[in-house]
């Protein structure tokens, strides 16, 4: 796995919005460029197959061609029929909702409402000029679609006007938190700290309410950061802190890796955070390739949870919000993970971030489950729910946040509808110690789809996020899907083809 394809790579793969199946949900891994894709499963194309099969019965009924009907509600329905078909029923869902669109319109309007506080979501900003992250779509012109030109080279799926239509108009997000990430070259950032605070302050303006907030990167090591720091909290008053112990994700010769627990380094900026009352540290952890003791020999270790018990232990008025929920396996088949839990109950990393607060005494260490929810939950749903139930037995119901690193994976709709429905299966739960999840209104998906976040937050959901559907962003929404605007089930990369 390279940092970025090669143009040997590239050539053996085809464009995801063009030759990826337009499924509500996806059936096969989607690269952003950054690794080579697997192959789609046998699974994953059994339930493709399957929903297609849905598709074409139920929208000759409905007048509607497949796509139409995929862009629905009912099409969202099948596509959790198919996959209870293939991995078993772990999906509420019932043949009305995919089939009758006065039932999908009854799910819909019995969680229209619903809070949902995404604090992991991304895009890249508008002048971004790196050349080897522009040449993929300089190959894809020269090599698959003749229809694009030199002007049309540029990451607009990525860029700010996509990131607003697919957050907040093609999914029902009602507030997000704006992330980022650091690299050892500064050419390589997304978005800066300054640029990001500017685009939450905009969207807020735009809609007249609360809809985002925003972090601050930090980077320990790297140049006088604790003046960035202090700039920060006089200046951007940031509503929390992002931070990557491996440095840069993207590499594995990243130059400036770290520790939560290191007093020199890390200790002086807790005094720092705790002083200014912004005491919400989210610290990106996991997500490492299957050969990480060889490709990432030196660095691995800083991106497993290590460091967290010491430092939430010294520094309990901080919360530390591991993002990913430190989950290892990341881009590649879940069926080696899932057999890994079933034979040993215990999931790489994971396990051993939900077993800090029982080894060390702690209430301050969280998990976010952005990245490892969205590869988990349709590629083998059964895995999601290991994780759900290994971060919730450990870490405790309230421990655990949404997130769901969009719009890396497009619109975040397919993620939050897989949660709705999803339930640990009973004999998962009762074999591991497992609380069910309950119904999509009931106490455990409330949690974790916001009220979680809300209380970080220090947010007053009912006063300031109940009005929500009064805002003019909830104008626009409904003005947009009135005149047409369906969900357009767009993922955004490359896949593997057969």
């Amino acid at each position: 796995m390279g940092t970025f394809l090669t143009e040997d790579e590239l050539r053996k793969l085809k464009p995801a919005q063009t030759h990826a199946f337009r499924s509500p949900v996806p059936t096969q891994i989607i690269s952003n460029g950054e690794f080579d894709p697997l192959p789609q499963t046998a699974q994953q194309k059994q339930v493709e197959e399957l929903i297609k099969e849905r598709a074409d019965r139920y929208a000759r009924r409905l007048g509607l061609d497949r796509r139409q009907f995929l862009a629905t509600g009912c099409g969202m329905a099948a596509a959790f029929l198919a996959m209870n078909q293939v991995y078993g029923t772990l999906f509420r869902v019932s043949e009305a909702e995919a089939a009758e669109p006065e039932a999908a319109e009854a799910w819909a309007e019995s969680v229209r409402n619903q809070f949902i506080f995404d604090v992991q979501t991304h895009f890249c900003h508008d002048d971004y000029q790196t050349e080897e992250l522009l040449g993929l779509l300089v190959f894809a012109k020269d090599n698959w679609n003749p229809a694009l030109t030199d002007a049309d080279i540029g990451l607009d799926y990525y860029k700010f006007e996509n990131f607003v239509r697919q957050i907040f108009m093609h999914s029902d997000t009602s507030v997000a938190l704006l992330s980022s990430a650091p690299f050892d070259d500064p050419a390589w950032t997304f978005l800066a700290n300054d640029p990001l605070k500017e685009a939450v302050d905009i969207i807020n303006a735009v809609a007249g309410s609360r809809r985002m907030l925003g972090h601050f990167v930090i980077t320990p090591r790297q140049g006088d950061w604790m003046a960035e720091v202090d700039r920060a909290i006089e200046e951007l008053k940031p509503a929390s802190w992002k931070a990557y112990t491996i440095g840069d994700p993207l590499t594995a010769t990243t130059r400036y890796p770290w520790r939560l627990d290191d007093e020199e380094l890390m200790y002086p900026f807790y005094e720092k955070i705790v002083k200014a009352g912004i005491t919400n540290l989210c610290i990106h952890k996991g997500l490492m390739p299957a050969d990480f003791e060889q490709s990432w020999k030196e660095v691995w270790k800083y991106n497993t949870p290590w460091d967290v018990g010491q430092a939430a232990k010294d520094w309990p008025q901080i919360n530390f919000i591991i993002y990913h929920g430190c989950m290892r396996a990341y881009l590649e088949s879940p069926d080696i993970e899932l057999k890994r839990f079933e034979d040993t109950g215990r999931l790489l990393w994971a396990s051993d971030l939900a077993d800090i607060p029982g080894e060390w005494g702690v209430s301050n260490v969280y998990a976010e489950m952005g990245s490892t929810f969205a590869n988990s939950c349709t590629a083998n749903p059964r895995l999601a729910a290991a994780l759900l139930g290994t971060w919730i037995r450990g870490l405790g119901l309230d421990h655990v946040v949404w997130g769901t690193d969009s719009v890396l994976y497009g619109s975040p709709q397919w993620q939050i509808e897989a949660l709705r429905r999803l339930e640990i299966p009973e004999e998962m739960q009762k074999k591991h110690g497992f609380a069910p999840l309950g119904p999509v209104d009931g106490k455990v998906k409330k949690q974790i789809f916001g009220l979680n976040s809300a209380a970080l937050y220090d947010l007053d959901w009912r006063v300031h996020y109940g009005p929500l559907d009064a805002d003019k962003f909830a104008a626009i929404r409904e003005q947009y899907r009135a005149s047409g605007g369906f969900r357009d089930n767009a993922t955004y990369g490359y896949v593997a083809v057969g």
